[in-house]
């Protein structure tokens, strides 16, 4: 007799913004995850999706098909959604929305519900409403509108809960945490420094989740988000960003702030190994060196200038010459896990993707069966 087990894998956070774009108009989807992992940008990603130019918060575009509202559940206040008005003709009294949901111009809407799990009791029966029924106050949403909210895990230890009753009636989904490789598309589209992605690629267990790791691992990563420890500076992609800003101006700073500040946005452990490999740019291999001489130009032994290197070439190639000059380099690189990064890479971003498919040589990697799915 063979047993049902209840395990479901935690969903990409592609997948998530592709859920609620197809059902977020009749079902409310409420996105958990770990603190950081992303869930934050998946209103970003329906934008793109709608072919809208709405980024963030306070962007206005007329052209816009939708309009996009984010509220923050934790900061919401009696009153902040909205309020009751006396009207004097009927005597009766009217609910007047917050201008927070965008209500005034007629669009459908995609409202995102930041930390909707931990929203003011007193404020919950309007929230009820609003992902439940689609009406906010007693003002309906526009035909096409999607609510979608997000959380952290129940088990992260944070306070976010559910009545029962709400649970049954829409629809909750596990997000991935990203790994250290859908984290370096994402930090190369939104130009993070090679050195964050490199470190990332040299260091993967940075970006390791709780729920995957074994007691033993747990006890040793010093780097992650562990709802058993009190710490509250971790590794994650919204620290990371965080972390490469530091970073970025570590040459005006000096290295005991840069450090100090590190360990700030992600941790002790972190901060001393980021500080350790940032020493070693200074030996990184100019790209365009690589391409005046790209056979007899060294390649470093250290991997931390290697790596840099490679993602630099990601930022930097713009034609097929190039490609093909560099190409000649990476191959003499020994290590075979080094060139299946920066191949990978190359071929997933959206910058070089069409370059690096269109190459002969790169071509012939990416139809192998066990590369096409690497990077698709």
């Amino acid at each position: 007799m063979s047993l049902i087990t209840n395990t479901i894998e935690p969903t990409s956070i592609n997948d998530v913004a592709r859920l609620i774009q197809e059902v977020g108009d009749d079902i409310t989807v409420i996105v958990e995850s770990e603190p950081g992992c992303g869930k934050t940008s998946i209103l970003k990603m329906l934008a793109e999706a709608n072919g809208d130019e709405w980024r963030k918060d306070g962007d206005v575009y007329p052209n816009d098909t939708h309009e996009y509202a984010y509220i923050d559940c934790c900061t919401v206040g009696d009153g902040d959604m909205g309020t009751m008005i006396p009207v004097m003709e009927s005597r009766t009294m009217d609910f007047f929305v917050s201008k927070l949901l965008k209500l005034t111009s007629g669009k459908p809407i995609i409202i995102m519900l930041d930390e909707f799990l931990k929203v003011n009791k007193l404020l919950k029966p309007m929230f009820t409403k609003l992902i439940l029924e689609r009406v906010a106050g007693d003002r309906p949403l526009s035909k096409g509108s999607k609510v979608f909210a997000t959380s952290n895990n129940s088990s992260d230890g944070v306070n976010d809960t559910i009545e029962a009753h709400v649970g049954n009636r829409v629809l909750r989904i596990q997000m991935a945490k990203p790994d250290h490789i859908v984290f370096n598309l994402w930090a190369t589209k939104n130009k993070l420094s090679a050195l964050i992605r490199s470190w990332v690629t040299f260091k993967p267990n940075a970006l390791h989740s709780y729920k995957t790791c074994t007691p033993a691992q747990l006890l040793t990563n010093e780097f992650i988000f562990n709802p058993s420890k009190p710490a509250v500076t971790f590794v994650s992609p919204r620290s990371l960003e965080k972390a490469d800003r530091v970073l970025s101006k570590r040459t005006v700073l000096g290295e005991t702030l840069t450090k100090a500040a590190l360990a700030g946005v992600v941790g002790p452990a972190a901060a001393e190994s980021l500080m350790m490999f940032a020493r070693l740019d200074k030996d990184l291999v100019p790209v365009p060196v690589i391409l005046k001489d790209p056979e007899t130009t060294p390649v470093p032994t250290s991997v931390g200038p290697l790596l840099m290197t490679l993602f630099k070439a990601v930022d930097e190639l713009t034609n097929q010459d190039e490609l093909t000059r560099f190409l000649k380099w990476v191959g003499r690189i020994e290590s075979s896990e080094y060139r299946e990064v920066f191949y990978a890479m190359i071929c997933s971003s959206a910058r070089t993707a069409r370059m690096a498919r269109q190459n002969a040589q790169m071509n012939e990697w990416f139809t192998k069966e066990e590369n096409y799915k690497i990077v698709n």
